[in-house]
């Protein structure tokens, strides 16, 4: 199991929607969030900025998955309005942040 983190931005006078929106995740899009392999998936917000932690056995199986489902797509369109994504155009996923340390036990 690797891990791997991502960093996004809600727009401005969007941040209580954007929980609202992650409160009442739809069950369709968790189904495929779990279905793509993802394990350990946290967000966290500071201001603007937005933190994203997974675990997944295998990256390229995962945004493979993602990429391609219609629910991830639905879901996508639907935050689009309330986020600043950067994606990375090699992968057609977020911008994956290199770790650095960790301290593991």
């Amino acid at each position: 199991m690797s891990s791997y983190a991502w960093i996004l931005k809600v727009r401005p006078g969007y941040e209580e929607e954007y929980k609202h929106r992650h409160d009442e995740l739809w069950p369709e899009m968790d189904a495929a969030l779990r279905a793509s392999g993802l394990k350990s998936y946290h967000i966290f917000r500071h201001g603007l900025d937005l933190f994203g932690y997974f675990e997944t056995d295998n990256l390229q199986t995962t945004i493979d998955f993602l990429k391609d489902d219609p629910v991830n797509a639905k879901w996508s369109e639907y935050m689009a309005p309330i986020m600043e994504v950067d994606i990375d155009s090699s992968t057609g996923f977020p911008f994956l942040l290199p770790k650095q340390w960790s301290l593991d036990q």
